[in-house]
């Protein structure tokens, strides 16, 4: 699972709750355990404290050797569990063997109105024990019997039982975990469906999300298809407003360039210049509307392959002095993320340049590359021209920049091409050739097939 993702976040959300519930789960376990033992002390207490009361009636006296609780444990010297009967000041007339070398501890408290009193206390090996006491008359002598438990053995088993729970449920914890993950997964396979369909959109694959996916994802699947049919419709209408505009504009441009053109003065030379400079702007900036227009379309893509073997043979015949030599990926070449045209428009610039600076020799390259974890195409021309040095590399990205005016051309295709690629969000970068001229790397943003 990815760091941050939903499916993680679920997992180890769900981890913290069941640590936090199973570990509580333990202790109050181990607590009713220890209960449970602790009230089963006081009834195994009682049970041989009424033992010894109906042994003394057996045996007519308290002090009748012999005398004896039903538990074994109470003839095992300091194991904690001791009985003994005193008179009405508290002298010892009988005792158990495991208080032989030791002294019954004392509790002290009201009896309640069965004559009875409990309490804890430490006996003489440090053991924490749980203490009755009770008075019986028996003939016309008063006794008190008292009876102990050993409570550090409650303590003892407490801990075992809590440590075994602790395992039990560490163990279903981990099932239990095992299973959330599975859960999340399965869960929010949808959304990944959904993901990868609107990823399929954006590459070009598709231009709707479709796919069947939960009740709950219908409304957002519907909402994006409506927001790409909006971005479609805004895009069209941007389009039009833009042919609209440059006929709107035309028009005027056209009136004041014939009307300056027939007239010789100073100032209609001024007009004709700033009509030209009119032009130019209008056309440059309706050219990036229309290709910011174009590209704001979701859902386009191109066969680079197909497209740039249709301009190599186009430019076979048009510079048929030239080897234009083209290698594609063995597998196919990867399909370009945007409109089929300005594909064109990119790669036949950047050729048609080479042609002409080539001396006889044109390579194209066409890969896929990463760039910042992302794929991309890359398309790399070569020729085997002179080259350029880095100024000149740098200058003739410029508008307009001509490095020999005997060359055929406006100055503008790189321009073009820089603009367009910009759009894109690409790169247009000049290298030196391995062939000795120049060679230009154009990376643009790769669409799923």
């Amino acid at each position: 699972m990815r760091k941050g993702s939903i499916a993680a976040r679920l997992f180890w959300l769900s981890l913290a709750w069941l640590v936090v519930a199973l570990v509580a789960t333990a202790f109050l376990l181990a607590a009713l355990y220890s209960r449970a033992l602790d009230r089963s002390l006081s009834e195994a207490l009682n049970f041989n404290l009424e033992t010894l009361v109906a042994r003394t009636l057996e045996n007519g006296a308290p002090e009748a050797p012999g005398l004896s609780a039903a538990d074994p444990r109470f003839t095992r010297p300091a194991s904690g569990w001791y009985w003994q009967i005193t008179d009405e000041v508290g002298l010892p007339l009988n005792l158990s063997n495991s208080l032989i070398g030791s002294v019954m501890p004392r509790i002290s408290g009201p009896f309640n109105d069965r004559n009875a009193r409990t309490g804890i206390a430490i006996d003489d090996f440090d053991t924490r024990i749980r203490m009755i006491e009770r008075k019986v008359t028996i003939g016309d002598q008063e006794l008190i019997y008292a009876v102990a438990g050993n409570l550090d053995e409650i303590a003892t088993l407490t801990g075992q039982f809590r440590g075994q729970t602790l395992v039990v449920l560490g163990a279903v914890g981990a099932m239990l975990a095992i299973m959330s993950a599975i859960v999340a997964r399965v869960a929010l396979r949808p959304v990944q469906k959904l993901s990868k369909a609107i990823e399929n959109v954006r590459s070009g694959g598709a231009r709707r999300v479709e796919g069947d996916f939960p009740s709950e994802l219908v409304p957002l699947a519907d909402e994006l298809n409506e927001l790409l049919r909006a971005n479609t419709e805004i895009v069209e209408r941007a389009r039009n407003q833009v042919g609209n505009l440059a006929h709107g504009l035309k028009t005027p441009l056209a009136v004041l360039r014939n009307e300056a053109a027939g007239r010789e003065e100073e100032f209609a030379g001024v007009v004709r210049g700033e009509v030209e400079k009119m032009n130019s702007q209008v056309k440059t900036y309706l050219d990036r509307a229309q290709m910011s227009a174009r590209t704001a379309v979701i859902g386009q893509k191109a066969d680079t392959g197909e497209v740039i073997e249709r301009l190599v043979r186009v430019m076979e015949k048009i510079h048929s002095d030239r080897d234009i030599g083209l290698e594609l990926p063995v597998d196919g070449a990867p399909w370009f993320r945007g409109e089929e045209s300005d594909l064109e428009e990119m790669v036949g610039n950047l050729l048609d340049n080479a042609c002409k600076w080539s001396k006889s020799s044109v390579a194209i390259i066409v890969e896929q590359t990463r760039v910042s974890g992302q794929k991309k195409v890359l398309i790399a021309i070569n020729d085997d021209g002179r080259g350029l040095n880095e100024t000149e590399m740098k200058a003739v990205l410029r508008r307009g920049v001509r490095l020999d005016e005997k060359t055929p051309g406006s100055g503008l295709g790189l321009d073009i091409v820089k603009e367009l690629v910009d759009v894109y969000g690409g790169t247009l970068s000049l290298h030196p050739s391995p062939q000795g001229g120049l060679e230009v790397r154009l990376v643009l943003p790769v669409a799923g097939v």
